[in-house]
Parts: C-alpha cells; structure tokens; sequence
C-alpha cells in the first residue's frame, strides 16, 4: 500500500512540475521544472516495478536540485526552501523501510542517504548567514551641538504630526538610552472604542501619531473622534465626536492626526485660547478647545470650516475628504486633501489651501491645475477638477518664509491622456510655495509623466546638513520608488546629485511615456527582478510564480501599463509609504524602512468593465476609471497561495549618512509571526506601513511591520534593542514626551490596516522605564 501511495505522489507531482516545467520553456524560462518533472515521472515509474534504481535516479534529482538552486540564489535559506523542501521531504520518505524493503536491492540507498544529508547540511549552513543583511555603523560624532529642529517648544512636547514644522519625527529627550531600552515597561493603556467594523470601508486603519502639550496627549480616531488623555495615566479627559456621515464612497477612513494653535489674539485662560483642528473624513476642518474639546465658534462658521466650497463635483459625496494632519505655520492653517484614487475622471481638485488659523478666513489657495491663481476664488469659481494633490502633511521653514507640499499624480494614475501642461510640471514632485502668498517658489519633480501611481508619499523631512559648502539648509524627501532626494530647501536644487536616466517606452494607444526619469544619488531602488527572484511557499507555487513572471509585461523601473498585465515594481505600496523617514539633527543621519513589494497592473477596455457595484473597493482591485478608455486591475503580485511572488526580504530598517549619502545598514525587519497559520517568530523581512522616530538617547522606535510588533533599534548599529507584542496592527507613527516629574513616555497606537489584513483594535499603548 505505501508503495502505491508513494508512487500515486511521485506521479502527480511529476505530471504537475511537468507540465508546469513546459509552460516554463515556452515563455522562455529555466528548463530546471521540465526536467525534474520527468525525473519525477521515471522514478515513479522505477518505484512501481520495485527498482532500487529510482534511489539513484531521485539522489541526482536531489544532487541536482542542490546544485542548480544554489547556483541560482546562492545560500539564502528561505529560497533554498522553497526550492527544495518538498524534494528533501519526499527524499527523507523514500529512506524509511516501508518503501526500502519493498524495493529489489538497496545499492541506491547510501547515495540517497547522501544527497539528502548534503541538502541537510546546506541548509543548516544557509541559516547562519544572511546574503541581504548589510551590517555596518552611522557616525556617532554630534556635528551639529545646537541644531536647529524647527521651532521652539520645551524638549518634554510634541506639537506637530513630525513634532515640529520640520518634521524631524525626532525628540531631544535623552532618559531611555540604547543601554536601559530594555527595560521598557507598559505604563499604560487607553481604548478609544473606535473599532474596524463589518461596514467599514477596506481601507479603515487608525494611523494617528497624538500630540503632546501641557500636560495632555491629542489624538483623532478613524472615524474622527477626538480625544485629550492624561499624558502621565492615560485617562480620559475630554472627547468630541465629529459624527461623520457614512459615506460607502469613501476609499479610505483615518485619521492621521490633528493640529494645535496657540492664539495669540486670545487672552490666556480665555475659550478656544489654545485649539486643536479636527480635519474629518467627509471634508471638514473643526476648531476644538484645547482645554475642554468644545466647539470654538469663532472659527469659519460656527467653529466648522467646509473644505468643499469651490470644489468640482462637490455633490460626489465621499470623493474628497481630508486624512491628514493639517500645518500650522505663520498662524496659517495650511490643509491638503484625499480624492479617491482611480475613480473617475471627474474628481474633487487637489488644491491646497491656507487658512487663517484665528478666524479661519481663506488666505490663499494653490491649485496645481491653475498654479498662478492663488488669490482666492470667488464664489461660483471651481477649482481644477483631478489636479495633483497633497493628501499627506506638508512642511514648513518659517525663516525661509516657504512651505513643502508633497504632491501626488492626477488620477487616474495610469492613464496620462489629456494631462495638462501644469500637471505635467507639478505632477509627483516636491514643491515649494511661498508661506504668505501660495505662489510657486521651485518644483523638483521625482517621476516625469507618472503612470503609476508613484505620489510623493510623505511629508519632506527638513534638516541642516553640513557639506563642502558648510551648513546647507536641507530636505530630504522619500519617495515610492526608493529615491531619496536631498535637495538645498532654498532653492530645490540638488545636495547629493540627481541625474536622468532612460526609461522603458511603448505606452499604450493615444498615451505617451517620458524618454528619462530622475534617480537620487540616495536610493533605495531594488535591482530589477528576474525569473530567479520568484518565490513561494513550495516549488509548485513558486512554478506558479515564474510563469505568471514571464507572461506579464517587465522591463524593470517604469515599466508602462498595459492589456497583457505589467508588473510594478517597486509596487504602489511603496518603498517608502506616508510615514516616511525619521532624522537626527544632531548627528545628521536619518532612518527609514523600506519595503519591497511588486504589484501588477492591467487595463481593462472600458467595453470590458463590468456593471458598477455600488459599494466601493480600495486602491486594490478594480479600479473603474469612469470616463476614461480603460480601467485598471492592480493588486500586490501574490502567489495562488496568497504570498508574494517575489522572494523576501519585504522590508528593512536602513540608516544613511546624509552628509555623504551612504547607507550604512540595512537590516532584515519583522516576522511572519501574524502572517502564517503559526506563531512563527522567523526573521523574513515583512512589509510594514508606518514611520519610525528617533531619540537623542540613540534609539529609534518603529512599529509598522505587519506582524503586531513595536520594536526599538539602536540607531548607530540599526540593531534591535527590544519589542513589545500589541494587541493589534501597529501601522502607526510613534511619538515620545516627558510629563512633570521628569518620566519620558513612548505612545504608539495599535488599531490595524484594513488593506494589509492586520489585526484591528483601538489601544494607545504608552511605555515607559520603571518608576
């Protein structure tokens, strides 16, 4: 019976790898499977007339498989696995004597004993050494004594979403060090009750880094409450409830963060003396008492500010909404705004507009559709429908009098008819405006003709950097597709240099695409992916993998859309997402997590989309495109068993010296502990969303990763110091602050990210050295 059983398994797979193996050649792939599939084939054949030969036949194969794979990937464990696991697992089946006794003689056996130990031992040599770990140390030399970090405010707070207008995502304070991180302790938990439910969006995720002032945390939730805590226990002191209406439009629901004002104009102690601004999801900027959570009703008009007037296709209810923390600078309100991706092609604008963060009174408007016009509009005057927009934070250097806007692509992302000239020149770049007057200072642009949704993602990171020059006062802005660029924020002109390079042609029928695009000479820019990179649990699923490889469209970095699928990579996850990097002034290095993840797109002929469904869908999926030729399917490139086809590592934590340019580390981070069916706690190097945050004690904290962790690292080494299990998707920003007594906290929420499946709750979670 074994023998039958066995010689049943050795045909199957043989027939599957077989003829998966063919499939392979035809599309120009390894022969590796073809040939296996039939040494599979003979050696069941061998087993059923009960010759020893089909040990010797199936020890080449081993011999073989570990000589190809090891050629083909050198000694990575986790693609030798997927390569060889099931033939070794089968191997070790053929050496048990329910199947040796039933062969004619057993010369075969020693030979199989030793292609099965070889591959043994290979594998145990693979799991001592890490070919995509990149060890090395940041400079830990102070080369600024008194940096400048954006503004004053006590050491203790965090007034901003980057905790000043530079956005830094760096504190001063120094009592948790690299030497006691160890020893953090929960000291604190909050539970908002504003929890992911069956009739949300997909897209529902509680990303909010709060605010620290006084005595008080300030955070929103997803569904835009707002809540001031006891910053030393973490209870409740007052909440407000937007009550939002439900919109089933809406692509996403979160909040990432809320803004303080200090009024000057407002006697101390007065109401609404101190605010917090409240930006919603259905496209309204609420004035809040600092002190009491009430309404400030001489704001706007009656303490709400509608961000839908003058907007085209107002009545598209849930097609604009702000999800981002909004900018106070120069006692302005500066406020972006979200439009659903890839809906239509009449869409909200993406103008950014400047408040008057007293009385809320339209200072300024800049509109990248109609870029010359920031007067404000008169009534029955519409802004630029589609135009590129700013759903992110921007930045500010009120010295320099500028604000940095991060902008996104006009949608729909991969279709690039009909764009205007302006959106052309605005499109994905970072973009200086003046802080008093909106009018365009310079532009510096990272994708040319954008057909993928590469936005600039996060909010530009102002430094002072030190160069040949002396001290150059510096951004430093991530970007999807890996390229940092650090630009002297005066001018936008480049620190470390920026230069063109050809890209991929052949866009689809009435389309064009850029002959060149820019790359940073800071990039984390994975090379190109090749057949070999694919990946899977098994060799059938990484068959799988190589197939669906060769019949998409790939010619690396800006490969077009088009009807036969493209793969995208790096994906429109992005290396660097909305969290972007953190940096230390002092030291003037920065730390970032990159994350590698290939997605596939393909149009879809408008005579080939299907009726629209009512309800509506995240940024993966179909996207409908409505109006334009074509719709697009795009989603992460996954395995029929739902892993990427691509072999990880997924996501790093890297340090750069922003002075030369140089990444010093780069380090494998996070587990597939909440990924797999179970608790595994391997070291993979998993996706992550979210940003990370430094401390003059020499430590980062970053969560993101999607297997529930928060985590500190060394920020010299960019080893890991400590972690903390949360009891949700930790897809947040962290922050840190110093209440009376002198104790330093660390906060991260952990609510969950509808798209990446991670676990959803409503925790604050605060840490803290023992008393």
């Amino acid at each position: 019976m074994a023998i039958a059983v066995t010689c049943l398994i050795f045909l199957i797979v043989g027939l599957a790898i077989g003829a998966g193996g063919i499939w392979l050649v035809a599309l120009g792939g390894n022969w590796y499977y073809a040939i296996a599939g039939l040494a599979f084939i003979i050696t069941a054949v061998l087993l059923w007339r009960r010759n020893h030969a089909a040990l010797w036949l199936y020890a080449a194969l081993m011999l073989g498989t570990l000589i190809w794979a090891v050629s083909e990937i050198g000694f990575d464990w986790w693609q030798l696995g997927a390569r060889g696991g099931v033939i070794v697992l089968l191997g070790l089946w053929l050496l048990t004597p329910w199947v040796r006794r039933t062969l004619k003689g057993a010369s075969g056996t020693p030979a199989l004993l030793v292609a099965t130990l070889a591959s043994l031992g290979v594998a145990a040599y693979s799991l001592t050494i890490d070919p995509y770990n990149m060890a090395g140390e940041l400079s830990t030399e102070k080369v600024t004594a008194t940096p400048n970090l954006g503004g004053q405010m006590p050491a203790g707070e965090w007034q901003f979403y980057g905790r000043t207008q530079f956005g830094q995502r760096y504190s001063p304070l120094t009592k948790i060090t690299t030497d006691n991180v160890g020893n953090l302790t929960l000291a604190w938990t909050y539970r908002t009750g504003d929890i992911r439910g069956p009739a949300d969006v997909p897209e529902t995720t509680y990303q909010v880094t709060p605010l620290k002032i006084g005595d008080t945390l300030y955070i929103c939730t997803p569904h835009d409450l707002a809540i001031a805590l006891d910053a030393a226990t973490g209870k409740e002191k007052w909440r407000f409830d937007a009550k939002i209406r439900p919109e089933s439009q809406r692509q996403h629901q979160t909040c990432r963060g809320v803004a303080y004002f200090h009024d000057t104009k407002v006697a101390a102690g007065q109401p609404c003396a101190e605010r917090i601004y409240l930006p919603t999801s259905d496209a309204r900027l609420i004035a809040l008492d600092a002190a009491n959570g009430q309404v400030c009703p001489g704001f706007a008009e009656g303490g709400t500010l509608n961000l839908l007037a003058n907007m085209p296709y107002a009545n598209k209810s849930g097609y604009y909404y702000s999800t981002s923390a909004p900018l106070i600078a120069g006692g302005k309100i500066i406020v972006g705004g979200a439009v659903n991706d890839d809906y239509s092609t009449q869409e909200p604008s993406g103008v950014i507009r400047a408040y008057d963060a007293d009385t809320g009174r339209l200072i300024w408007n800049w509109d990248s559709g109609n870029p010359d016009q920031t007067t404000p509009l008169p009534a029955g005057q519409l802004y630029t429908n589609n135009s590129p927009n700013m759903w992110s934070t921007a930045s500010a250097d009120e010295a320099l009098g500028l604000v940095y806007v991060p902008l996104g692509n006009q949608t729909p992302d991969q279709l690039g008819m009909n764009r205007s000239e302006n959106v052309e020149r605005f499109s994905s770049s970072i973009t200086a405006l003046d802080l008093n007057t909106g009018q365009v200072r310079w532009v510096r642009q990272t994708v040319h003709h954008d057909l993928w949704d590469m936005d600039v993602p996060a909010q530009p990171t102002l430094v002072d950097i030190t160069t040949a020059n002396g001290l150059v006062p510096a951004l430093v802005g991530p970007t999807k597709q890996g390229d940092i660029y650090v630009l002297d924020r005066r001018s936008g002109e480049p620190i470390i240099p920026v230069h063109e390079v050809p890209a991929p042609d052949g866009a689809i029928e009435g389309d064009h695409t850029a002959p060149t695009q820019p790359v940073s000479g800071l990039s984390f820019n994975p090379p190109p992916l090749v057949e070999a990179n694919m990946w899977g649990i098994t060799m059938f699923d990484q068959l799988a993998c190589r197939i669906a490889f060769h019949k998409l469209r790939y010619e690396g970095r800006y490969t077009p859309p088009s009807l036969q699928g493209s793969l995208v990579y790096p994906g429109n996850f992005g290396t660097f997402n909305w969290g972007g990097v953190a940096v230390d002034p002092v030291r003037q290095v920065m730390f970032g997590m990159p994350t590698y993840l290939a997605f596939v797109s393909r149009l879809i002929p408008r005579a080939d989309v299907p009726p629209q469904n009512a309800s509506a869908g995240s940024e993966q999926g179909l996207n409908r495109n409505e109006g334009a030729p074509y719709a697009v399917v795009m989603g992460p490139f996954l395995s029929p068993l739902g892993v990427p086809c691509q072999a990880p590592p997924w996501g790093y934590v890297a340090g750069v010296d922003l002075r030369t340019g140089n990444i010093a580390y780069k380090h494998r981070n996070g587990t597939v502990y909440d990924m797999s069916p179970l608790p595994l706690p391997f070291r993979v190097g998993v996706p992550g969303i979210g940003g990370p945050m430094i401390t003059a004690g020499g430590v980062v904290f970053l969560g993101a990763a999607v297997d529930n962790f928060f985590r500190a690292y060394d920020l010299t080494t960019g080893l890991q110091l400590w972690q903390a299990r949360l009891p949700a998707g930790g897809q947040a920003t962290p922050m840190t602050y110093e209440t009376s007594d002198g104790r330093q906290f660390v906060v991260i929420v952990a609510g969950g990210h509808g798209s990446i499946g991670t676990k959803a709750g409503d925790y604050v979670m605060a840490y803290a050295l023992p008393k």
